[in-house]
């Protein structure tokens, strides 16, 4: 395989340059299963684990290695190589980690595209769609929505209508992924070789989406149980799967639980028409509350904005501040630099020995 069929560029060369002169390879990490790897390489897609100075190195599990990760890889033997080191990343998808630790769980990485994919079935649900567009926003990569299982929707019109209110911008399109033809509006939205990572909660389609899009039924695929219309955790792990016509997709599992992990930025990118009516507020420190003047309150007044919507903002407004004071995430970056130039130092160092 040409990794450039999955992404790799002039500025990716570039910046893996120092690794060839030490006779390292470019590869791609396709799948993540605990401390095992597989990563495409131009000299096909090999079993890998990290070496121990990477282990030693990453501040966090965020540090490691995560799908659609670029590394610099030694190859060991017949299908077998060693990851030596994470290239930097454009963008990376992250949620804030199970349990009551303040902690960053890295998704995936290097992604060009995130598609929010929700079903038109019982499962509709406006406000994780909100969330996760929230994610995909932090990620840095463009965000769309797809909503599937249109011929399963009595008024999909209308669906499209409500998710378009909420989508802060990104494009929204209506598919059945059972058909053929499916993918022609998906194709419109990834275009050329980018990354596109499908994100939504379990039954929604995912993996019947790639597998559209692979031409191959490459993913298992399960129904959604009849009970209540929630889905079965059909992926365990994120995989990244090259496209036939370039560039890559990667499958993820259903999330139980979404905790954010993002700034206030994120959250007014996503929540565009809050924002922009926040700018209108006579005063600049209006609460939203009881100002006189304020632009938000009017809305809701005349119907220009929908009090779930708002709702849900000031719920997850309260949910970034609270993460934010948190994880300190000024301080949190300064210490995690300071380790890596102690890290540094050292093996500059024992180079010098």
């Amino acid at each position: 395989m040409h990794l450039s069929t999955i992404g790799a560029n002039d500025e990716l060369y570039g910046l893996f340059q120092p690794y060839t002169e030490r006779g390292l390879v470019l590869g791609r990490v396709s799948v993540v299963h605990r401390e095992q790897y597989r990563v495409y390489t131009t000299e096909g897609e090999m079993k890998a684990e990290a070496i121990g100075a990477l282990l030693y190195r990453a501040v966090d599990s965020s540090d490691l290695p995560v799908a659609g990760d670029w590394v610099a890889a030694q190859i060991v033997g017949p299908g077998e190589a060693m990851i030596h080191a994470v290239l930097p990343r454009k963008t990376i998808f992250s949620r804030r980690a199970a349990g009551d630790r303040e902690r960053e769980q890295a998704i995936a990485a290097n992604i060009d595209l995130a598609l929010v994919v929700c079903g038109l079935d019982r499962d509709f649900n406006l406000r994780r769609i909100e969330r996760y567009l929230i994610l995909a926003r932090e990620s840095g990569a463009d965000a769309g929505v797809v909503l599937n299982k249109a011929d399963l929707c009595a008024d999909p019109e209308a669906r499209i209508r409500e998710a378009v209110q909420v989508s802060g911008g990104a494009p929204v399109v209506s598919i059945c992924a059972r058909s053929a033809d499916a993918v022609d509006p998906i194709l419109g939205l990834i275009g050329g070789s980018r990354t596109v990572a499908l994100l939504g909660s379990s039954g929604v389609g995912k993996s019947t989406l790639v597998n559209q899009l692979l031409g191959e039924e490459r993913q298992r695929v399960q129904n959604v149980r009849v009970s209540d219309g929630r889905g079965r955790h059909t992926t365990t792990w994120r995989e990244l799967l090259p496209l036939p016509r370039g560039g890559a997709i990667i499958d993820t599992p259903g999330m139980r639980e979404l905790q954010l992990w993002a700034g206030q930025g994120s959250l007014d990118s996503a929540f565009d028409d809050i924002a922009a009516l926040a700018l209108q507020c006579r005063f600049g420190d209006c609460t939203h509350r009881v100002e006189e003047g304020c632009a938000v309150q009017a809305a809701l007044l005349n119907g220009g904005l929908d009090g779930e919507r708002w709702q849900s903002y000031q719920k997850l407004r309260a949910e970034v501040a609270w993460h934010e004071r948190k994880t300190d995430v000024p301080a949190a970056l300064a210490e995690k630099r300071r380790w890596k130039k102690i890290h540094k130092q050292m093996r500059s160092h024992k180079d010098r020995w």
